[in-house]
């Protein structure tokens, strides 16, 4: 039993639970931090994981308040808009915003991991262990038990942070209490890597300020740009049906579908049919539960609390808000119990609206980034914001590259269509009316 505990124990070194220890020790307080994996600065990505992220304002925002953002920036490549990949025909590129302020910024996930690793234990006030699995956790006491390499290990916390993501040990513990709800749902599809490698000179083979989209009714594949010149591509197809991973298990099978379905990226991928058939099939879970917290006791915050599906590439986002958040409302407020209510309160009803609008998005990828009607929408919303300003914001606007509440924002998108389609309406009564006048002349 360790006799000193600090006065918050995070478990999870990942990108929450790291940025998490950085705050709370530039604020004063002494952390331990337990990770179940090795020392990420010690090897590459973390299996299994993405190693692509799309970082946003809420994300900057918090890596500022860190002196984060210049360093992590440097190293991002900016994403000016969507690149749409038609089986045949051409290009079509649609812009995110008005300029470059309204642009997202493909990070490495793993060197983020690093990075900010690298700050968690550059804090005096902070201790750091990997290689800690948590196979158990007594809330009522503060129990943690580990298994490590030299063997089985057991703690005391006097209070707990959850950053143990979608499958969190500690969230496991509160569901085991009286009035907890947890609910998860998977999507039908899952989700495979694959590389685009650098061009010969070192550049890239596609547009880099781009996010590139293959649409394809029910799967797709994007591609993020890669500061060494490479694209990260994600397969986003179901599990089985004629489209599904299931369907493709020779590697003259693999060649012939994308050659028909995707025609433009096989040249891109020279390693296409092998890292096909090598690479895992990936799974997309939502996550939602309540309380988030026990008492003044434990907390949980991103993927623990609430893990949602990467299409509107908001959970690093949402996950470094909460940190935000959770900051703000201990520095309030003395009493951690008051703290940690306040805290769900502020972010447990805009990540269950951030949960449906990430699932929304993923049809909208695959299904309706390729219609013109989608395109001629789209130029409206930024017609009209470049008219009237921030008194008419898309939703996307909102909620990649404000602050605004996710809850907020969608209240808002849709007070904003209703005036407009007012608005359209009496104009078409207007002219409706105007032309009756003057055909009765």
């Amino acid at each position: 039993m360790n006799q000193d505990p600090a006065e918050f124990t995070i478990v999870g070194n990942g990108l929450a639970g790291a940025l998490l220890a950085c705050a709370l020790a530039k604020a004063g307080r002494r952390v331990d931090l337990y990770e179940k994996r090795g020392d990420p600065r010690q090897g590459g990505p973390q299996g299994g994981r993405s190693i692509n992220l799309a970082l946003s304002v809420r994300g900057l925002h918090a890596l500022r308040d860190l002196g984060l953002e210049d360093v992590v920036v440097r190293s991002a490549v900016l994403m000016r808009g969507r690149m749409i990949h038609p089986v045949a025909g051409p290009l079509a590129y649609q812009a995110y915003g008005k300029d470059d302020s309204e642009a997202l910024l493909s990070v490495s996930r793993g060197g983020l991991n690093r990075l900010l690793a690298d700050e968690a234990a550059k804090q005096p006030g902070v201790r750091v262990m990997f290689d800690h699995r948590c196979t158990d956790v007594e809330l009522k006491d503060g129990t943690l038990s580990f298994e490590t390499p030299g063997g089985h290990r057991q703690v005391t916390a006097s209070c707990i942070i959850g950053a143990d993501g979608a499958y969190s040990a500690i969230r496991g513990a509160m569901q085991r209490l009286d009035r907890s709800d947890y609910s998860q749902s998977y999507l039908t599809h899952g989700y495979k890597e694959l590389t685009i490698p650098p061009a010969e000179d070192g550049g890239w083979r596609m547009e880099r300020h781009a996010l590139h989209i293959w649409p394809r009714g029910d799967h797709m594949m994007i591609a993020l740009p890669n500061a060494d010149g490479s694209f990260t591509c994600t397969l986003f197809w179901p599990f089985d049906g004629p489209h599904g991973f299931s369907q493709l298990t020779s590697e003259r099978q693999v060649i012939e579908y994308f050659t028909r379905v995707f025609p433009d990226a096989v040249p891109l991928i020279p390693d296409l049919a092998s890292a096909y058939l090598t690479n895992p099939v990936g799974s997309l879970v939502t996550v939602r539960c309540r309380p988030w917290h026990y008492g003044g006791r434990a907390v949980l915050v991103g993927d623990a609390a609430h893990a949602v599906v990467p299409f509107l590439g908001q959970g690093m986002n949402a996950a470094f808000e909460d940190c935000s958040t959770l900051i703000e409302c201990l520095g309030r407020q003395p009493d951690k119990a008051r703290a940690f209510a306040d805290y769900e309160a502020r972010r447990k009803e805009n990540a269950d609206v951030l949960a449906d609008l990430c699932i929304e998005n993923f049809v909208e990828m695959r299904d309706k980034v390729g219609s013109p009607w989608f395109l001629m929408k789209k130029k409206a919303q930024l017609l009209l914001n470049k008219v009237f300003g921030k008194l008419y914001l898309p939703l996307y606007t909102m909620i990649e590259f404000t602050r605004i509440p996710y809850a907020e924002a969608v209240a808002r998108a849709r007070r904003q269509d209703r005036v407009v389609l007012t608005a359209l309406a009496t104009m078409a009564a207007c002219v409706f009316i105007a032309f009756l006048q003057v055909i009765r002349r």
